[in-house]
């Protein structure tokens, strides 16, 4: 009897070893294929044209580094440095304001009660669940009669006036799970609403207001559409339209240039996610469970 149990525990432990092989081999397989692009572009940066459309090898025959050195310089007498500077100044302020307003919106939310409450939430899920282009004509008039057009007023000025959904209901459900106790407690000790705001709802929701800044910088700093749409003078680009500005400005495009500067504008929302990755894996799950 105990010979039958040892085997059986013995084959138990064969199987389970066999099953989390097969567990690691297909996630590594799954790694792979989301990161092969990325491994492409970094070789491909140092490829010739014809390389490029010819070969299937990664590891370049001939390493040409002067594919970043030219592509940086772009068109029209202007640099990529100046198109980050441009980025980071349409990016960063849109950041702040939107975790600003949004906190302060979502605080208002989940804490105080006052008349038209219900009303004005369900107006904000509904403006959640309205498709963005719908919302395309009507906000381009109204930026056009304000005169906002060719500038990044039409992304920081709503910014600080909570006109993100997604992320006030993120934040309500975050706020909602803190316990009321510890907000009494610092109004006993002589905090009014905004300190207690301030000194205790603000710190607890570290995370899930750095997942929240981190999603709008990758939305703000990926985004193209709106860029091209409200803004029209090249020296006012961001990185995404002046990618888009060195395919059209000549009749041959010189591929590697064009991948190189990819990869550099890839490289800001990378570092920033590695480092607030912590942050940012502990802000969604806990956002998700507390409600």
């Amino acid at each position: 009897m105990k010979m039958n149990n040892l085997k059986y525990n013995n084959l138990s432990k064969f199987k389970n070893r066999i099953g989390r092989a097969f567990s690691y081999v297909f996630i590594v397989l799954v790694c792979l294929m989301m990161i092969f692009p990325v491994i492409w572009l970094l070789t491909a940066a140092f490829k010739d044209n014809t390389e490029i459309f010819s070969s299937m090898s990664l590891i370049p025959k001939s390493w040409d580094f002067g594919a970043f050195k030219k592509g940086w310089q772009s068109v029209n007498g202007l640099t990529y440095s100046n198109y980050f500077l441009n980025s980071f100044l349409l990016v960063i302020p849109t950041v702040i304001l939107t975790v600003a307003s949004s906190c302060l919106v979502a605080y208002g939310f989940a804490r105080f009660h006052f008349k038209g409450k219900k009303i004005l939430f369900a107006i904000m899920m509904g403006m959640l669940l309205l498709p963005e282009q719908v919302l395309i004509i009507p906000r381009y008039l109204l930026y056009n009669r304000l005169g906002w057009l060719d500038s990044y007023k039409p992304f920081i000025i709503p910014a600080g006036f909570a006109t993100y959904p997604f992320f006030i209901y993120m934040m309500v459900q975050f706020f909602r799970g803190i316990p009321k106790e510890l907000e009494e407690a610092a109004i006993i000790d002589g905090c009014n609403s905004a300190g207690v705001f301030l000194r205790v709802m603000i710190p607890l929701a570290k995370p899930s207001i750095i997942s929240m800044a981190l999603l709008q910088f990758v939305w703000r700093w990926n985004d193209f559409f709106s860029n091209m749409l409200y803004i029209n003078s090249v020296e006012k680009y961001p990185v995404t339209l002046a990618l888009r500005l060195s395919l059209d400005s000549t009749d041959l495009i010189i591929w590697n240039q064009v991948l190189a500067m990819t990869l550099c504008t890839i490289i800001p929302p990378v570092i920033l996610y590695v480092i607030m990755q912590r942050y940012f894996v502990e802000g969604i799950s806990t956002t998700g469970l507390k409600g």
